[in-house]
């Protein structure tokens, strides 16, 4: 947190800022500490400036933002995502059908998850261009000078970050196979038919719900069929790729995150389930790995 003061002037502008200079560093870097880090140092190079010079502080400052998360997606130096206590990953979470930029930008900060896709796979510029411009409204003009490119060449590498992310999201004969052992799971556990339940388990499955109650972990197929109800309400959501497995993730109409489900599938059956029904462990999430 950068030591502004909210009697001066120039930091509660600075402070007016915040959450969306945040969001920005976020989608660059995916870790919430090296966001927390490129806002202070952004807040730190507008302490030095005069500030009489800048005429747009908001634009000035996602520039500042902008540069200095592209120095360190260059540089490397982005953090390797950790645990959250000890048990509980980072999440990163794909809707399976694209959302529009504005719905990133509000399911993004509402529950604190990195809902854009695959953004690892592109080059750091790509990745500024899209981010800035698709999801930020940036003008083209204003990120090709944080590139040092025209503002053409800039339109370029955002169309081609948007034609790279589209073939990433092109469902795989595996992936659409593990979606399908899935679905009949959480048809079975919604009408409660136990047989079909066991046909889609695998033998040893581990089944892990966290809730605010603590972690609970259920072994074997008949006893996590006898559960599977948790798993059948938590379901009722959007389909989702979480951490590159199938998954499903619900939300509150206040666009509170509810519930987090993931699955691990192997040989067609299910061998593992994870349960986040903890809305406060996904709200406040500690500092993650960027898939996208």
């Amino acid at each position: 947190m950068a030591a502004t003061h909210p009697t001066d002037p120039i930091a509660e502008a600075f402070e007016s800022h915040r959450d969306r200079l945040r969001a920005v560093a976020y989608r660059m870097l995916g870790s919430h500490a090296d966001a927390e880090d490129v806002v202070q140092e952004a807040w730190l190079r507008l302490s030095r400036q005069d500030t009489d010079t800048i005429d747009n502080l908001g634009g000035w400052l996602t520039t500042v933002v902008g540069r200095i998360s592209l120095d360190v997606l260059r540089s490397g130096r982005r953090r390797s995502e950790v645990a959250f206590g000890d048990e509980l990953r980072e999440f990163t979470v794909t809707l399976d059908e694209p959302a529009v930029p504005e719905d990133l930008v509000a399911l993004g900060d509402s529950v604190g998850l990195a809902l854009l896709t695959v953004l690892d796979s592109l080059r750091p510029d790509e990745r500024l261009a899209f981010v800035l411009h698709d999801v930020f409204a940036v003008p083209f003009g204003e990120i090709g000078t944080i590139l040092g490119k025209s503002a053409d060449a800039t339109k370029m590498l955002a169309s081609r970050a948007r034609r790279k992310m589209q073939a990433a999201q092109r469902p795989t004969s595996a992936g659409r196979q593990q979606r399908e052992v899935v679905q009949a799971f959480l048809a079975a556990a919604r009408d409660g038919q136990f047989e079909q339940l066991l046909q889609v388990l695998h033998p040893e499955v581990k089944f892990t719900v966290h809730t605010p109650n603590g972690t609970f972990v259920t072994l074997g197929a008949t006893e996590v069929a006898t559960r599977a109800r948790v798993a059948g309400s938590a379901a009722r959501g959007h389909a989702a790729t979480v951490n590159g497995q199938p998954g499903v993730i619900s939300w509150r109409e206040d666009g509170t995150l509810l519930s987090l489900l993931t699955f691990t599938v192997a040989d067609g059956r299910i061998a593992e389930i994870t349960a986040v029904v903890d809305p406060d462990k996904l709200l406040h999430r500690g500092r993650c790995g960027y898939a996208g």
